[in-house]
């Protein structure tokens, strides 16, 4: 199972690309587990700078705007 988690303020790009992410591994019959990061010290310890960010597996993947669901898919498999 990967563990990722959605780094963001809570923004709206950051509500969607949570939703994208668990959209898709449904899609691939996947289970995951999901986490989201709001604590500005937490995200900048990812060195994170542009939100959403995404960290697989303890991996930065994505930073700023939405990802790609190709992407995505990519991520999880």
């Amino acid at each position: 199972m990967k563990t990722i988690k959605v780094l963001g303020s809570g923004c709206a790009n950051c509500k969607t690309t949570a939703r994208l992410i668990e959209k898709t591994a449904a899609e691939l019959g996947l289970e995951i587990k999901l986490e989201k990061v709001e604590d500005v010290g937490q995200i900048m310890s990812y060195g994170v700078m542009s939100t959403p960010g995404v960290v697989v597996d303890g991996k930065v993947v994505h930073a700023g705007g939405l990802p790609d669901r190709k992407n995505i898919q990519q991520w999880l498999t």
